[in-house]
């Protein structure tokens, strides 16, 4: 074979595979741009502010469920030692599932150990708020975890694929 056919063979062979291959998992929303600020009316500035909209898409196929962690990592340590605070945590998600339309935030957990959606109310300066999508070859919702560590641990071995969107918000001065 001609080097020019090698080359075009290969070019080719590229081109299908690259072709074939499944879209990158990725989280998305139309409230604010991909590391813009996040509008207050999804903030503690609010009253009940709701989740914002979300979208989902690129899940891979053999995908059995997604996690979706909102979480703060910029949390002084005086006040949380960690340094890190989470605003909704939802486990088990189907890999259906096309995102979450605003305000559709009942299910899941925070860090205040209530159900649902909590919004950003930095006390100090300006947050990052990174949604983390993770797609899951396993369910873990049903382990018995009783820490974020746990949780993570458990969910570890199974992620497939992770995709990022980050905000962020500081809390209007009155």
């Amino acid at each position: 074979m001609s080097r020019i056919s090698q080359c075009t063979v290969a070019l080719l062979a590229v081109l299908l595979i690259g072709g074939t291959a499944s879209a990158k998992l990725k989280i998305t929303t139309t409230a604010f741009p991909n590391g813009g600020s996040i509008p207050a009316k999804y903030t503690c500035d609010a009253q009940n502010p709701p989740n914002p909209p979300l979208a989902f898409s690129g899940v891979p196929k053999n995908a059995k469920s997604l996690v979706l962690i909102v979480e703060d990592p910029d949390v002084p340590k005086n006040l949380m030692p960690t340094g890190l605070f989470d605003h909704w945590i939802v486990v088990d998600i189907s890999p259906d599932t096309k995102g979450f339309k605003e305000g559709d935030g009942a299910q899941g957990v925070n860090g205040m150990g209530k159900a649902g959606y909590v919004g950003p109310c930095p006390p100090d300066r300006e947050h990052r708020y990174f949604f983390a999508l993770y797609a899951l070859d396993a369910k873990v919702g049903d382990a018995k975890i009783t820490s974020r560590q746990e949780f993570e641990d458990s969910m570890k071995a199974h992620i497939i694929d992770k995709a990022e969107y980050m905000g962020k918000y500081e809390k209007a001065k009155k």
